[in-house]
């Protein structure tokens, strides 16, 4: 499928309903209830909270493909594409029939609904489910193990987000989404296993280029059995890790919506259409490793008692009257020179204070300082 066509796609079949970060089982039920004319919806499992965790299936093809989002309940931005996915396959038949023709899907689009509701990355019971993947110690676990057994998936499609500190290679570029063939055992071997995933890892590191150049990373492969996608790797079972990060000023994360909606179709298209065989892989390799390089804002030249420094934030993401909101908060003073900041502040030599005309510390939280006597907002304009 050509770019253009993708785009024009994503644009026609944009979910309206779903939006900004906070994604709950809440605002996905209603969308569940229009689409389920043509798509199969089944209650999995529940979670510790007892919530129910909701599979989709459509398509009817031999090639099987496994997907889950918000393993971790504040990544959100995977399941927003989702949505727009299936809003494509039901009202875009002519562009997208082949892929339902050749590919089953099964979708689990928010495996951690309680974390989704708490806007945390942990369950009910605090624990991380991508590090239960062999304890199986959580009701949200066992769901996702069953489905991988009963389902028996030719490719995994495992969904996360990512922080905003995170650059592609080290440079000053931001990775705007990053990938994984993740490994399947401790040496990390490049297995026929992991070509397949890094051969359509390619396909769709090659179509993202064309739109966000040098934002594109891949992690680094160290071995984590009890990872879920580790543990799917390591029985044959191509799994690619999806990380939807940052693009400017899009702190809502739906501009980077878009790039992961053109890699789930670009992606689809090209496992409908060939037998993926892992021979044209060799492409991921020049995808750059990803760094942590970036702060949310940079005060450069500030003038302390100590000399000049520069001054770091971090947006911290709280959950207020159910909307996620950002508030900046200190996290590094000193010389910052090889971070970069997705909004830089030049104080040139200027004493920068806090809401009480205080100099700032680490810790410090607001979402603006003092400079000259003005208050100065911390976030772009």
């Amino acid at each position: 499928m050509q770019i253009e066509t993708i785009q024009n796609l994503f644009l026609k079949n944009k979910e309206a309903s779903l939006s900004h970060r906070y994604i709950t089982n809440k605002h996905i039920e209603p969308v569940l209830n229009k689409l389920s004319k043509n798509v199969s919806i089944e209650i999995l499992g529940t979670s510790v909270l007892n919530k129910p965790i909701y599979g989709l299936t459509i398509g009817n093809g031999p090639k099987k493909i496994l997907m889950w989002s918000q393993m971790h309940g504040n990544e959100s931005t995977t399941t927003k594409a989702l949505f727009d996915l299936l809003n494509t396959f039901i009202s875009s038949k002519t562009e997208t029939s082949h892929i339902l023709e050749a590919c089953t899907l099964c979708i689990i689009p928010i495996l951690n609904p309680d974390g989704a509701k708490a806007y945390t990355r942990i369950n009910a019971n605090e624990v991380d489910l991508n590090r239960d993947a062999q304890n199986l110690t959580q009701p949200e676990s066992k769901v996702l193990r069953t489905v991988f057994n009963s389902f028996k998936p030719d490719f995994c499609y495992n969904l996360h987000g990512q922080r905003t500190i995170f650059s592609a290679g080290a440079t000053n570029n931001i990775a705007t989404v990053s990938f994984l063939a993740p490994a399947q055992d401790e040496a990390c071997t490049v297995t026929s296993n992991r070509t397949r995933a890094m051969e359509i890892i390619d396909v769709m590191n090659r179509a993202l280029q064309t739109l966000i150049p040098g934002q594109v990373g891949v992690y680094d492969d160290a071995f984590n059995i009890n990872c879920v996608g580790d543990t799917f790797q390591s029985e044959n079972i191509p799994t690619i890790l999806f990380e939807a990060g940052h693009y400017p000023n899009d702190y809502a994360r739906d501009i980077t919506r878009e790039y992961i909606y053109i890699s789930y179709l670009t992606s689809l298209d090209y496992i409908s259409k060939n037998a993926i065989t892992g021979e044209y892989h060799k492409g991921y390799f020049d995808i750059p490793e990803n760094d942590k390089l970036f702060l949310d804002v940079i005060l450069r030249q500030v003038k302390t008692n100590k000399g000049l420094v520069d001054i770091g934030f971090l947006f911290q993401e709280r959950l207020v009257d159910e909307a996620v909101v950002f508030v900046p908060k200190v996290d590094a003073i000193g010389d910052l020179s090889r971070f970069y900041g997705h909004n830089t502040i030049n104080v040139n030599g200027l004493k920068v204070f806090n809401n009480n005309n205080e100099e700032i510390e680490i810790g410090y939280e607001n979402d603006f300082v003092i400079i000259n006597n003005e208050k100065i907002s911390l976030f772009s304009k």
